[in-house]
């Protein structure tokens, strides 16, 4: 993708922008391929977080796009001439083991140094990664947040704030060097219970994230998998309860593969799926199954809940002749069709509803003084190619009930409103003409139906 360009300059212009660039701090000539830009959109509940920002001119949410190559996109100024803050990515391999094992911040002196350096470039803040998977890696409600202690006070000795996003997936498929698992005793249940994961048709499973379907199922050791959550939200917000506010500026809640609000219906690293494939519904596990046979015979269609849509094609099929994704009885626009895509997209509004309701509950405390409010942040996924379509296969597969005929990302803004929780979306910096025109991409065309979507009515 390219720098930032005119045309979504101009868009942002009269907003506070803030700009993520992922940087190895060792290794600087990899800088350059590695910039985020996110920009600011006003908040929906202003009486949360209006007041914290009034320095910044107006209240903001996140709204985030990708760069990946020039530098000039690090810096814009809004209408206002005020200058972007610059969040800087911690790298994925911050971490390594020890030869016991035990993992530690490598080359601590090189990092201090690069933090101090960065503040003095103007850097306004550094964003990490909190994993799940390394916290309560080894038994259930045995929290080790050493690691995370000793980078907190690092980047808050030199002078940064902090952007907290706190992960409840694994990476494993996509960084295998430096990857980080689910926490092992959720693996230990996975290998005699496999379907306390996603599957597909095939009944193949990604264990990088627990499916929607037992979120309220006591299946890991007494809890379920939404309080597992919860417990651990709340004992980040009281193990770094002197940071919040001050130091950490904003925590994002992960929701699901990478991070983000969506079904893994486009699996990267395990060569199931490549771009611009459609994907595949991921609703084959026993416990999705048995909530959609239950959602169908609520609606006196039993025969609905027997399986997912069996004309939907593959992970690699394109749109022309897939039967559920044209004009016809069993398509998306046929009364099953409608169905089983309100289900679908419903259980994810739904769990993204409840983690964000228990996140937002633990942190209400730090919301009643301006010194201690906090930003609370969610992230969907940028699913831009077949958009224009009039079926949006790729975006249907990923959970969201967004067609030519029917506004998915409506549903999403309200239920963030409930929240007022702030929006990130990546991998949007791309322009149309960008693109392949023969996938049918408009990268462009989704930012702006996001953008209406979250603007019209709901600020």
């Amino acid at each position: 993708m390219a720098e930032c360009g005119g045309g979504i300059a101009h868009r942002l212009a009269s907003r506070r922008c803030c700009v993520f660039k992922e940087l190895s701090f060792i290794d600087r000539r990899r800088t350059r391929n590695n910039f985020r830009n996110v920009s600011m959109i006003p908040p929906f509940k202003k009486h949360l977080f209006g007041t914290r920002w009034r320095s910044l001119g107006v209240s903001y949410r996140i709204l985030s796009m990708d760069a990946r190559e020039k530098s000039t996109s690090t810096v814009l100024e809004s209408s206002k001439h005020k200058r972007v803050p610059v969040f800087v990515v911690m790298p994925i391999d911050t971490f390594g083991a020890d030869a016991s094992g035990s993992l530690r911040i490598k080359r601590l002196k090189a990092l201090t140094v690069s933090l101090k350096a960065l503040k003095l470039a103007g850097v306004h803040g550094i964003a990490v990664e909190v994993w799940w998977g390394i916290v309560e890696r080894f038994a259930p409600l045995e929290y080790n947040w050493r690691l995370y202690e000793d980078l907190f006070r690092l980047i808050s000795e030199s002078g940064l704030k902090l952007h907290v996003a706190l992960y409840f997936h694994s990476n494993v498929h996509q960084h295998r060097k430096w990857g980080v698992s689910l926490p092992l005793w959720i693996a230990e249940i996975g290998k005699s219970n496999k379907d306390i994961y996603y599957q597909d048709k095939s009944g193949l499973s990604n264990a990088d994230y627990l499916t929607l379907g037992v979120d309220r199922l006591p299946l890991f050791n007494g809890r379920t998998a939404l309080q597992c959550y919860e417990d651990f939200i709340v004992n980040f917000a009281n193990k770094f309860e002197p940071y919040i506010g001050s130091i950490i500026e904003e925590i994002s809640v992960g929701l699901g593969p990478s991070g983000e609000l969506r079904y893994p219906a486009h699996p990267l690293g395990d060569g199931r799926w490549q771009f611009p494939g459609i994907g595949e519904f991921q609703c084959y596990d026993k416990y999705m199954m048995e909530d959609l046979r239950i959602a169908a015979c609520q609606v006196g269609k039993p025969e609905w809940g027997d399986r997912g849509p069996q004309n939907a094609g593959c992970y690699n099929s394109l749109p022309p002749g897939v039967p559920f994704f044209e004009d016809g009885q069993e398509s998306f626009i046929s009364d099953y069709g409608r169905f089983f895509l309100e289900w679908y997209s419903g259980k994810l509004i739904c769990h993204a509803d409840a983690i964000l309701a228990k996140a937002a509950n633990a942190l209400k405390k730090y919301q009643q003084t301006v010194e201690t409010s906090v930003l609370l942040v969610a992230k969907i996924g940028g699913i831009y190619w077949w958009y224009q379509t009039i079926s949006h296969p790729a975006e249907l597969t990923a959970g969201y009930y967004n067609t030519a005929l029917r506004d998915g990302y409506d549903p999403l803004a309200s239920m963030l409103s409930r929240h007022g929780a702030a929006l990130h979306i990546p991998c949007l910096e791309m322009m149309d003409n960008e693109t392949p025109p023969s996938y049918l991409c408009s990268p462009e065309g989704l930012l702006q139906q996001v953008l209406a979507s979250f603007l019209n009515g709901h600020i």
